[in-house]
């Protein structure tokens, strides 16, 4: 049986507003093992965005615990939060924030850079995963250089590189057109499931759940609905619509909130 790599522990997250308190996020428990990609939809507002940071380790819970690797995340200082993410979390975001002036293969092994190792370990860790997403032509091209599928692949390389435990993923396929999105997902689950990442994916795009071994769906920052059979999953990632669908007595989303 897998290890379970990521855990929320009835995790809530408050606001003030006007004097009035708001539950972005509230009373959210979930385990994520290793080689585990997950997808987490809903409508807008309904915390999925906050739950993510709280993930990543940007926001720290109101109420509950976020554990990776077995650490609770709210028992370190500031700066013992900003090493663990930077070891064990990788990232990919809407914009790939990839650096203008630096290669592919530079923009891949900044994070390991950053994280002390030598040349030729970064370099050759660099190359091996640009190749594996088949980006081997452009391992020396600048992002301007690259289409937007090609900057995302290695975005995603990117958030691979160090070999963290978990991966999260905002909107990956925000600006990418369908055949792109496509490709680039399954080049994302294709690499959390080989090296057995932890992951979780943000997306609107019900299409990109056919990739995922489960579908979490969130509203009024509370878990609604999870599917975890692999028919359910197929029929949603089809359909892209969200209302009730009954299957063997589970219910599953159908009309589209998404839009």
């Amino acid at each position: 049986m897998e290890r379970t790599v990521l855990e929320t522990q009835q995790v809530a997250k408050i606001y003030r507003s006007n004097e009035i308190l708001v539950r972005a996020v509230d009373d959210v428990s979930i385990q994520v093992k290793a080689g585990e990609f997950i997808a987490l939809v809903g409508p807008s507002g309904s915390g999925k965005t906050t739950m993510l940071a709280m993930l990543a380790s940007l926001l720290v819970p109101t109420e509950g615990s976020v554990l990776i690797d077995g650490e609770p995340l709210g028992d370190m200082s500031d700066r013992q939060r900003t090493k663990f993410r930077r070891e064990k979390i990788g990232f990919t975001f809407q914009s790939n924030n990839l650096i203008s002036y630096l290669t592919s293969i530079e923009n891949v092994e900044l994070m390991l850079r950053l994280n002390g190792k030598r040349v030729r370990k970064r370099r050759g860790r660099a190359k091996e995963i640009l190749v594996r997403l088949g980006l081997d032509a452009q391992l020396n091209q600048l992002p301007s250089q690259l289409s937007a599928g090609q900057q995302q692949r290695v975005a995603i390389a990117r958030s691979l590189i160090h070999n963290p435990s978990v991966v999260l993923a905002d909107e990956p396929t925000a600006n990418l057109d369908t055949a792109r999105a496509h490709q680039v997902v399954q080049n994302f689950s294709d690499l959390i499931h080989e090296e057995r990442h932890a992951g979780i994916m943000v997306t609107h795009d019900l299409r990109m759940c056919k990739y995922v071994d489960r579908v979490i769906q969130m509203v009024d920052g509370k878990i609604s609905h999870v599917i975890k059979s692999e028919e359910e999953i197929r029929i949603l990632s089809e359909s892209s619509e969200f209302d009730i669908l009954e299957m063997g007595g589970a219910s599953m989303p159908k009309k589209d909130v998404f839009r």
